[in-house]
């Protein structure tokens, strides 16, 4: 399963902070935290085609599929 959405073309980010503790008391720091997308591997109908399509894509692709359409998006994407 790639890391990487099929659609929007992001991956994970690297995160971390301080507590508000830490930060008014000295330096130091939480260490770093790797945050991942929501990935998910869906089986999309493309009435265009008519036939279905399996892509990994985070749930933010979802919800632009679901608001553009599956042909326009996945041309967009470049995976039709």
């Amino acid at each position: 399963m790639p890391n990487t959405c099929a659609v929007t073309k992001r991956g994970s980010i690297m995160g971390g902070g301080y507590s508000n503790r830490t930060r008014a008391t000295q330096f130091n720091p939480t260490g770093k935290v790797r945050k991942h997308l929501n990935l998910q591997k869906k089986k999309i109908y493309v009435p265009e085609l008519k036939k279905h399509v399996i892509v990994t894509i985070s749930t933010r692709a979802i919800k632009t599929i679901n608001k553009n359409g599956a042909f326009a998006t996945l041309k967009k994407a470049g995976l039709i």
